[in-house]
């Protein structure tokens, strides 16, 4: 079989080499086949069994998991023992069970594929992960109904692999900590996935959305997996293969390379200095954010909190959080993203409505001023650990004045109470909005008066911007952060903010796209959150050039037509100024 050549999405950055390692896809069959009424109670027993024995495997994976790699992670799996108690979906495969006199593995794959269906139609990114969820525990069953076996990892006998998949579910992911997994493909997924999120984490190269991968590739196939370009390459040629190999090598070198700067500031050559922090989900990421460099956290994402669990997080659940990290992260500040969840994103327990559009609905901080009782919950906890090191607070999605100044009333309520209560926290601690609503950007200049900063979330500020969902693989083309558009609400913010002499961050993944950093730097941005693995790149340009270049570099920038344009000249310039790059090397 001669090379093919797949390109996909870049999920997690790096070039790695070796077999491929071939997930089942699983297609279990089940054929239809009518059962005597005498047997419809053996065949209930048996369908209590398959729940009984799946929820055993999950509960062990969940607690292996959580000694492993920490409870939080472990909390992963909740969400799968929350669908083995659905009464909903059990009730009705036991009432068809009685109605239609079939055996009952396949009753339970029909009412599966309706609940899957059900849930697909939806487009919300994290529905797509329920369905993940769902899918996963639905085949564990299958198989306990049937008797058929499910081997992940089993047989790579410690060889290193590349694990190709249509998806990668917590479960498959569990599978593979500290095995020899060396590179990720997968058929779907998106930057934000979950397969992304792990393989960032795990610092494993990977490429998502290649559609056909997992019909291209077999077991023991060679395959190349370029995470910096979306690249994937099966059964090489001699001469593709020595291409990568020098592409590793170099790629190796030049990271290795950039571990000197860990201690240096971020300042260009004329004096200009940033601030460069990193973006975390859990208080175990903070060795990794030290270890790259990182001045503090742009962005600690509390969503996790409230995820995967039946019941709301306590306040002291709360607080050990924030403390954790506060300490750990002195005498380097933490800003704190209060809860940006809403509509499907929450617990059925909060009797949150289905909505049509979630990306616009009841979410972050809409939910939380409806829901003051869960907000100063939050809010109480950050003040309370802010005793122990340097938080600051940031309210997601504000879209206009009056957002504000009602998140800011709740906030002195709760300060109010904790005064009362002598319970110590920072009195002076500083309070952000995140910009990244076209309205809130158009406005800036109002906000600004009454905030300690901007942070600018550019994966939504996008998303809005041009009318593009960044979960639909049909129009991805379309979520261009290069766009002058996007390019021109940069600006405004970022000028805005500095008239009323507040400091502009950005925490979305367009601070860590180097090819971007040039233009964001001559824009006059501040502060770059990135994931703490683009920390040392991102310095590494900073340090590479001129302030002033980088101002012309932006001039010019937004004064071209189409981000295509845009992303050529960044490009471009970048391989001219700086001497060495991810993308030139």
């Amino acid at each position: 079989m001669g090379q093919i050549e797949l390109r996909g999405i870049p999920a997690a950055p790096g070039i790695t080499i070796g077999k491929v390692h071939l997930l089942d896809s699983e297609e279990l069959v089940v054929k239809k086949k009518r059962i005597p009424q005498s047997q419809l109670k053996k065949e209930a027993v048996r369908f209590e069994d398959a729940l009984n024995k799946t929820r055993r495997e999950i509960v062990e994976i969940k607690d292996k998991i959580s000694v492993e790699m920490g409870r939080e992670h472990g909390e992963i799996f909740s969400a799968h023992l929350l669908v083995l108690e659905d009464k909903v979906l059990i009730e009705e495969v036991k009432a068809r069970l009685k109605k239609e006199k079939v055996v009952v593995e396949y009753i339970f794959l029909d009412v599966l594929k309706k609940y899957i269906n059900a849930f697909s139609k939806i487009d919300d990114e994290y529905l797509k992960d329920r369905i993940s969820d769902i899918n996963d525990v639905g085949k564990r069953i299958l198989r306990n109904l049937i008797g058929a076996t499910h081997k992940i990892l089993s047989d790579v006998g410690g060889e290193k692999v590349v694990v190709v998949a249509y998806d990668l579910s917590p479960s498959d992911t569990a599978s593979m900590y500290k095995k020899d997994v060396i590179g990720i493909a997968t058929d779907i997924g998106g930057r934000t996935s979950h397969t992304a999120i792990m393989a960032k984490s795990l610092e494993i190269p990977a490429v998502v959305g290649l559609e056909t991968i997992t019909k291209r590739a077999n077991n023991g196939d060679m395959i190349v997996v370029d995470g910096n370009h979306g690249v994937i390459i099966i059964n090489p040629t001699k001469q593709t293969l020595l291409k990568y190999k020098s592409d590793q090598k170099r790629f190796r070198r030049f990271d290795e390379g950039l571990v000197y700067l860990k201690d240096l500031p971020c300042q260009t050559l004329d004096g200009r200095r940033v601030e460069l922090v990193a973006n975390i989900e859990l208080p175990e990421e903070v060795p990794s954010v030290l270890f790259h460099g990182a001045e503090g956290i742009g962005l600690y994402r509390t969503e996790f909190f409230y995820m995967n669990r039946r019941d709301l997080p306590t306040e002291e659940e709360h607080f050990q959080g924030y403390k954790k990290v506060a300490q750990d992260m002195a005498p380097r500040h933490t800003i704190v993203r209060t809860l940006d969840l809403g509509g499907d994103k929450f617990l059925s327990e909060l009797e949150v409505p289905r909505e049509m559009n979630p990306f616009l609905g009841w979410r972050a901080i809409r939910f939380c001023l409806a829901r003051p009782d869960i907000f100063k919950t939050q809010l109480k906890a950050i003040l309370r650990a802010s005793a122990f090191g340097k938080l600051k607070i940031m309210y997601p999605m504000i879209s206009g004045l009056n957002e504000l100044r009602q998140a800011n009333v709740i906030l002195e309520e709760v300060k109010k109470e904790l005064r009362a209560s002598k319970i110590s926290f920072d009195e002076d601690i500083a309070v952000g909005a995140m910009i990244e609503v076209p309205s809130a950007a158009l406005t800036s200049d109002i906000l600004a008066k009454e905030v300690d900063f901007f942070s600018i979330g550019t994966n939504d500020l996008i998303q809005y911007s041009l009318a593009v969902d960044r979960v639909n693989e049909k129009i991805a083309y379309l979520y261009e952060p290069a766009h002058p558009a996007v390019l021109r609400l940069v600006k405004t913010i970022i000028d805005n903010g500095h008239k009323e002499g507040i400091w502009v961050g950005m925490c979305g993944e367009m601070a860590g796209d180097p090819n971007l950093t040039l233009i964001l730097l001559g824009l006059g941005l501040d502060e770059f959150s990135t994931p703490s693995i683009m920390l040392p790149e991102i310095k590494h340009i900073v340090r590479s050039v001129k302030m002033a270049d980088a101002k012309l570099i932006a001039q010019e920038a937004l004064m071209l037509p189409t981000g295509r344009e845009v992303e050529a000249y960044a490009r471009k310039k970048l391989l001219e100024l700086v001497s060495e790059t991810r993308e030139g090397v």
